[in-house]
């Protein structure tokens, strides 16, 4: 449970766009399916830089944490095109991802439109919703260049101070257990309305709510 929970934090009864995360949100974290586009991050970084494995994992976690994306580090202190980056980072194996019908289902149930919101780009983001089934859920996708290759996806302030309302997905069963203090710092900050390790569970009880 979010720790600050005495404070007030903002209700769904009003939510007529829904905007959902796209990678370890609308899939399990478990699967690792971003971990393969971490790899290929690593491996481009390699290539790009002519730099070893370790330099290359050092500098992408680097400019993750100073830039918010790998790439964008890499735009701004080598001058790099994104292009042909976003194309090779994202050739992954989409198969470990199964349909998701009680997901689908919970999706359906609200009421409003409902668009993905990703740091991957538009094909990735259609190859997952595909092998999910959650496709025909969702008006549009706003991809990572529609954004203007500025990753706004793990920062929920931004929203937040534009009116919405936010939730943090985390992984099954970690809503006490995160990864890196720095990546996920602030979860407890008044931008975070919510968090939750059941995404199914967590829309169903909106709908519950608002019924």
């Amino acid at each position: 449970m979010n720790s600050s929970a005495s404070r007030q934090r903002r209700p769904f009864h009003h939510v007529e766009t829904w905007v959902f995360d796209l990678d370890n949100t609308l899939y399990p974290h478990h699967l690792n399916l971003w971990q393969q586009v971490d790899e290929r991050i690593r491996d481009y970084i390699a290539r790009f830089l002519k730099v070893t494995h370790e330099e290359a994992f050092r500098l992408q976690k680097d400019y993750y944490k100073r830039y918010g994306t790998s790439m964008r580090g890499l735009m701004t202190e080598h001058g790099m095109a994104p292009d042909d980056f976003l194309d090779f980072v994202h050739q992954i194996d989409h198969s470990p991802l199964e349909p998701n019908a009680a997901l689908g289902a919970a999706i359906e149930n609200l009421p409003g439109r409902k668009l993905i919101l990703t740091n991957g780009t538009r094909r990735h983001a259609d190859a997952v919703l595909a092998r999910l089934k959650l496709d025909r859920h969702f008006e549009d996708v706003f991809d990572i260049v529609a954004a203007e290759l500025e990753d706004l996806a793990r920062n929920l302030a931004i929203p937040h101070a534009l009116g919405m309302t936010t939730v943090l997905v985390v992984p099954q069963h970690t809503r006490e257990v995160f990864r890196d203090d720095w990546e996920l710092e602030g979860r407890d900050a008044p931008h975070v309305d919510h968090v939750t390790d059941d995404l199914v569970g967590f829309l169903e009880r909106i709908k519950a709510a608002r019924a």
